[in-house]
């Protein structure tokens, strides 16, 4: 008997707790006088993620609200935990730029769940009915644009490919590439790597490709920093005689257009346009306003043809 009434208590003061950290919460949110965001990049060890996350910034500050920047490393288990952990904070919005377009889906189906809206920045998601809103570059005109592009200048070559499959935008990027010169059999991808799109991982890629396949004339990489790494690869093997294609626009890429003839072009994103209209489109997502469901931006390209029209030290 005296078993069966603890049993009781201890029901009870668990109910308790429950009642009181329910009410707690909901105070909690009611009160707070700040509007709180979350963000969570594939890594921040990329320039072109900080300039996006500025942006989104200014518009969060220009409403005296925060904003939480979160940095995976690369991640994905990380990232989706730092969506969890976002949603159990109880945060008025969340922006994504996925790791992995496929695995990113379990958090995102939490955080529709609890009725938190998400937007996804730079890069897109397998199933994007769980989001509110994608903002993109158009990437796989990108890749067209690159490879037009190199057509324009050779005859023929010989290609390597620096990817990163799991992201979206970079397979997008690829693809469009690829799409344009098939079917031509005077261009031919001869070899390829993965680089997660980081330079210290694009640089050792290509030395490995360049001694296995030395006969190389271009090298098309998914964005800059990979170039960059290209780049660096082929100066230490002294081969001054291969093109580089990248994409953002960096300032970095630009800057070599004057006196590396490695650096064929870039086709260049707009970090800070993307950034601003994420940032303006969550306060109309919670302002019940209705907005598009993806938003694409324009890319164009640059080289040392056309680099005077353009900011050679600064992000378009």
């Amino acid at each position: 008997m005296r078993s069966n009434k603890s049993f009781i208590w201890k029901i009870i003061i668990v109910l308790n707790i429950a009642i009181i950290c329910f009410i707690y919460m909901q105070y909690i949110v009611a009160d707070r006088e700040h509007k709180v965001f979350g963000v969570t990049y594939m890594t921040m060890n990329n320039p072109f993620y900080k300039i996006i996350n500025n942006e989104i910034l200014k518009i969060v500050e220009e409403h005296n609200d925060v904003l939480i920047t979160l940095d995976p490393a690369l991640d994905i288990e990380k990232q989706n935990e730092q969506i969890y952990d976002l949603v159990e904070k109880r945060v008025d919005g969340i922006f994504v730029n996925p790791i992995d377009f496929q695995k990113i889906s379990p958090a995102l189906e939490y955080a529709k769940k609890k009725g938190i809206p998400v937007i996804i920045v730079d890069s897109q998601i397998q199933n994007k009915e769980l989001v509110d809103c994608t903002i993109v570059s158009d990437n796989y005109n990108a890749g067209v644009q690159c490879a037009t592009a190199m057509m324009n200048r050779l005859d023929k070559a010989n290609i390597f490919l620096l990817k990163h499959t799991t992201a979206k935008s970079a397979e997008d990027r690829i693809k469009g590439f690829t799409d344009t010169i098939k079917g031509n059999d005077n261009y031919k991808i001869i070899n390829e790597s993965e680089c997660e799109g980081q330079l210290e991982k694009a640089m050792p890629a290509t030395q490995k490709m360049l001694e296995e396949t030395p006969d190389v004339d271009v090298i098309m990489a998914l964005n800059d920093p990979s170039a960059l790494g290209a780049i660096a690869a082929l100066e230490s093997k002294q081969r001054y005689d291969v093109l580089v294609y990248g994409v953002d626009g960096t300032p970095d890429m630009k800057s070599l257009f004057k006196y590396n003839p490695m650096a064929a072009g870039t086709v260049a994103q707009s970090p800070i346009s993307i950034g601003k209209i994420a940032g303006e489109k969550m306060y109309d997502i919670i302002s019940g306003e209705n907005v598009e469901k993806e938003v694409i931006v324009p890319v164009f390209f640059i080289n040392k043809d056309n680099l005077n029209k353009y900011d050679e030290k600064s992000w378009q």
